[in-house]
């Protein structure tokens, strides 16, 4: 571990100076890119409400031509309110009028990060949370990304979009090193729930996911969310489930070493990580985040839409005692739902979404079905539900401890 100022400020300057070499020439090729398509922009007339309707969706067809910066400029802006997970920010189910350009700010904030009792890190978060705040815009939408990386961090960071089109989802376009700002718009033009993530470049792509430093974009259809039949699918609340890997170095003791700054332990943490076999795997960054008072909620009754994401590897989310109402497992609103699933797969990079309507009160158990991360590594969390017991459904005969 370096305690030594000038050694410290060596390793920064190498942290930046190595991301700067293995992207500068893919940043430069999409800056350029992106400067000639800034010139060649359509001049396509925007599309009201109700033509953008009368498209549809779920066609295979472009529901929204392009539009010229003037036109653009004329749309109404909404700042949205960033929110930490497990919660959503506000936002309407169906959408109210014609696109928008949505202002969204992330701010980069390296900060000690506490998993458990006993193992802390490093963490590299957007806006200071882990998973970072969940971003909910209806398809075509405008979103324009505030990125600001404040002079007092150690370390370059930018963001790629997976709900964005174009090369490197952003991520070219928007480095910035400790002091800088950027500004980044992207049209939500696919339907769906997407991953977002740092990735400045080589080695520090898996550095910086694996610190935390992602989190997901929610594209709502136009017209709200269907069973794929014509059916609308409404939803009492959502609630954003982030799973995160964590890698822990330890010291010839067994104990967990503690570093101090951003990036001091990138040696330590990569040759931990290149093994595959994370030291935590969590929901919402921390072992328990999501139980006890940080619990999630609902009523019998109530219909709740979650959000599960995981930016690095494959998970299976599970709800103990219920089977989801409907799932898109792959993140695309596309695609028909599943109904009545168990228990889904989510690929390393992407996002589902699934809905449940609870029939039963209780604490339910929400956990990765890999039950060795889940009770062993973290990946649980808790839905406590109110209301009336529905013997029906469910009922103890006998106790264990009762003689027949």
């Amino acid at each position: 571990m370096e305690n030594n100022n000038d050694k410290s400020m060596d390793r920064r300057s190498f942290l930046r100076g190595t991301t700067l070499a293995s992207t500068g020439a893919a940043l430069g090729a999409i800056t350029l890119a992106g400067q000639a398509n800034a010139s060649t922009t359509g001049t396509q007339p925007e599309l009201k409400h109700e033509q953008v309707a009368s498209t549809g969706t779920h066609t295979g067809k472009k529901a929204f031509p392009s539009l010229s910066e003037a036109e653009i400029a004329k749309l109404p802006r909404v700042k949205q309110k960033m929110v930490a997970p497990p919660f959503a920010p506000e936002h309407d189910p169906v959408a109210k009028g014609g696109p928008k350009v949505v202002e969204v700010t992330l701010t980069v904030e390296e900060m000690p990060w506490k998993l458990d009792d006993e193992a802390e890190t490093i963490a590299l978060t957007f806006n200071g949370s882990v998973p970072g705040p969940l971003i909910v815009v209806h398809e075509g939408d405008y979103v324009e990304v505030t990125m600001e990386n404040p002079e007092t961090n150690a370390m370059e960071h930018n963001v790629d979009f997976h709900s964005a089109t174009g090369a490197l989802g952003g991520g070219g376009l928007t480095h910035v090193l400790p002091g800088e700002t950027a500004v980044l718009r992207w049209k939500a033009t696919k339907p769906g729930a997407f991953v977002y993530h740092c990735a400045p470049g080589g080695s520090m792509i898996p550095y910086h996911v694996i610190k935390g430093m992602n989190g997901a974009v929610v594209v709502l259809p136009r017209d709200g969310l269907t069973d794929g039949r014509g059916n609308p699918i409404t939803y009492d609340k959502m609630y954003y489930i982030g799973e995160q890997d964590f890698y822990v170095p330890k010291d010839e003791n067994g104990n967990y070493m503690k570093f101090t700054e951003a990036g001091e332990d990138f040696s330590e943490v990569m040759e931990l990580a290149r093994g595959l076999i994370p030291t935590h795997e969590v929901f919402n960054g921390r072992v328990g985040a999501l139980t006890g008072e940080g619990a999630m909620t609902a009523k019998v009754g109530e219909k709740v839409l979650f959000v599960h994401s995981q930016a690095n590897r494959d998970c299976r989310p599970h709800l103990i005692g219920g089977h989801w109402n409907y799932s898109w497992e792959a993140g695309s609103f596309d695609d028909v739902p599943g109904r009545g699933h168990e228990t889904a797969i989510i690929r390393g990079g992407s996002a589902g979404v699934f809905h449940y309507e609870f029939e039963q009160p209780g604490v339910y158990a929400y956990v990765n079905h890999n039950l060795i991360e889940a009770t062993e590594l973290g990946a649980v969390a808790h839905m406590v539900v109110e209301g009336e017991w529905n013997d029906d459904l469910m009922k103890q005969i006998k106790k264990g401890d009762e003689t027949a």
